[in-house]
C-alpha cells in the first residue's frame, strides 16, 4: 500500500486535470496513489484521462454530485495513512509531496500541515493580500473570517478525518471552511513556508462564480459547528462573534436585495445568539433555505 494517496476531483476540465495529474507524476515521492474523481463530466474527460493507464486510478460518478462528494468517495476508496487533495485546476511543484512527508515523518504529533502556495489571477502572478496570508499553528481563529487553508496545499493523516468526519456534501460551496474549522479548533495546523502550489483563480466555472452569497454557507458552517458542542468557551465565543458579523452583513445586504424572507431569518439569528446560548438554529431546512 502507497503511504500517500492523492484525491483530485474534476468536472469537464479534461486538460486542467491532465495538468494536474502530470504534476502528481513528476513528484520526486514515488510511493503515492493517484485517484482522480470524475464526478459526472459530460464532455471528453474520460478520454483525456486514459492516457494515463495503470498510472492512475480513476473514480467515476455517473451524475455531477459536487466537490465534497468527490472528495469523499476518493477518501473512502483509498487505503493510505497520508492524504493529500489537488483541485483539478491547480498544480504542484515536483517537490511539494516529498516536503510534507517529510515533515509528517519528523513529527508524528501533528495532524495536518499545509504549504505556501503561488497565485495566479486571469493568466497573471497576484500577491496575496495581508489579510489572506497563511498563519501558522493554532489557527481556529484566524480562520473564522475567512477560509486560511487550502485544499491543494494540505496534507493530512486518514486518522483525522475518522475522528472529525469528511467533508460535508451537503454545502454546495465553502465545504472546505467547513472541514478545515472542525480539524482547526482541535489541532494546529504547522505551515511550510516554502511556495510548492501554484493555485490558479479567475476562471468561470469556479464555485466563488458559481454561487454568490457565498457568506451564507460559513454561516451554517459556524451554527453547525456552535451546535456541535465540540467548542471551549473562548472558541465558541468566537464563533459567535463571527455570526453576528457574517449575519447582519448578509441580512441586510439580501433586504437591500429585495429578499425580505431570507434577510429577516439571518436576523432574526441574530437575536437568539443575543438572547441566549443555548439557541439551536438548525431546524430542518434551516439555512439551506437561502436563495442563490
Amino acid at each position: 500500500m502507497a503511504e500517500i494517496s492523492v484525491i483530485i476531483p474534476t468536472y469537464n476540465r479534461p486538460l486542467k486535470t491532465a495538468r494536474a495529474v502530470a504534476s502528481v507524476l513528476y513528484q520526486t515521492v514515488g510511493d503515492c496513489d493517484i485517484m482522480v474523481v470524475d464526478d459526472g463530466s459530460t464532455d471528453h474527460t474520460p478520454e483525456t484521462l486514459s492516457q494515463f493507464n495503470h498510472r492512475v486510478r480513476v473514480v467515476t460518478h455517473p451524475h455531477n454530485c459536487g466537490v465534497s462528494a468527490a472528495r469523499n468517495s476518493g477518501i473512502m476508496t483509498s487505503r493510505s495513512p497520508l492524504v493529500a487533495f489537488l483541485d483539478s485546476d491547480d498544480y504542484w511543484l515536483p517537490r511539494k509531496l516529498a516536503v510534507q512527508q517529510a515533515f509528517m515523518h519528523a513529527h508524528p504529533e501533528v495532524m495536518i500541515c499545509q504549504t505556501q502556495e503561488t497565485w495566479i489571477r486571469n493568466g497573471r502572478y497576484a500577491n496575496p493580500k495581508e489579510k489572506h496570508r497563511k498563519p501558522s499553528g493554532w489557527i481556529f481563529e484566524p480562520s473564522l473570517k475567512r477560509c486560511l487553508v487550502s485544499p491543494s496545499a494540505v496534507m493530512l493523516r486518514r486518522t483525522l478525518l475518522e475522528e472529525v468526519g469528511m467533508f460535508d456534501a451537503s454545502l454546495p460551496a465553502c465545504e472546505d471552511y467547513d472541514l478545515w474549522l472542525r480539524i482547526l479548533c482541535r489541532y494546529p495546523a504547522p505551515l511550510i513556508r516554502e511556495s510548492l502550489v501554484v493555485k490558479e483563480g479567475g476562471h468561470p466555472d469556479q464555485l466563488s462564480a458559481k454561487y454568490k452569497g457565498m457568506d451564507r454557507f460559513r454561516i451554517q458552517a459556524l451554527l453547525k459547528l456552535l451546535k456541535s458542542g465540540r467548542l471551549t468557551p473562548s472558541q465558541a465565543e468566537a464563533v459567535r462573534q463571527e455570526l453576528r458579523l457574517k449575519g447582519r452583513i448578509y441580512g441586510q445586504g439580501c433586504i437591500k436585495r429585495g429578499r425580505a424572507a431570507e434577510g429577516a431569518f439571518y436576523l432574526e439569528i441574530l437575536k437568539h445568539l443575543r438572547e441566549t446560548r443555548s439557541f439551536d438554529p438548525l431546524h430542518p431546512g434551516a439555512v439551506s433555505q437561502g436563495c442563490p
